[in-house]
């Protein structure tokens, strides 16, 4: 029997550009079509979320530049600008900031499940919520938020639609925004 050596693979790398490491052409493309999608994501957000959203200001005003731009094809080298601004930017941060506007998020869903019940809790036991809520936030107007439980309580009773209900809800989002409820 004749011994057999391993062969070894030679190293395209040097020749023919060809590195297994590198992503291919096809998977940059993807990634810079994603990245382009979220830009375009930014761009049709309303003024007020944006704002919310952190991001290099060289891409904030690329975006604002896109929003003006009503042509079709000048605004289609302007999504490939914010293309290429996104691809030197963090896309992760801007990635999350959009999902949680969405309601995509898990972090989002827990914060207004957690909010839900705090306003039940309101709802069942006023002075054991309101204890909770002044223990975070010190500086919380009690009296309007007691008035609207009342409301709240009212309407129900009366089979009426939730209006006061909701507006519980925007307060106690209201207060979360500024800090964390608790649970």
């Amino acid at each position: 029997m004749i011994p057999v050596e391993p062969i070894e693979k030679p190293d395209l790398s040097d020749e023919t550009g060809y590195d297994p490491d590198r992503p291919s052409k096809s998977q940059r493309k993807r990634d810079s079509s994603a990245l382009q999608n979220l830009g375009e994501a930014l761009v049709d957000l309303p003024e007020e979320r944006l704002a919310k959203i952190e991001m290099p200001d060289n891409l904030r005003l690329a975006v604002q530049d896109a929003r003006r731009i009503t042509k079709h094809e000048a605004r289609r080298r302007q999504m490939q600008y914010i293309g290429k601004l996104m691809r030197s930017a963090d896309p992760e941060p801007i990635q999350a900031a959009l999902d949680a506007i969405a309601g995509v998020s898990a972090a989002e869903n827990q914060r207004m499940h957690r909010l839900e019940r705090l306003r039940l809790k309101l709802l069942e036991d006023e002075p054991a919520a309101l204890a909770e809520i002044v223990a975070a936030h010190p500086a919380a107007d009690l009296q309007q938020l007691r008035q609207l439980r009342r409301n709240a309580l009212k309407e129900h009773e009366q089979s009426r639609p939730p209006r006061s209900f909701r507006e519980i809800y925007r307060f106690l989002k209201s207060l979360d925004e500024t800090g964390v409820l608790p649970e």
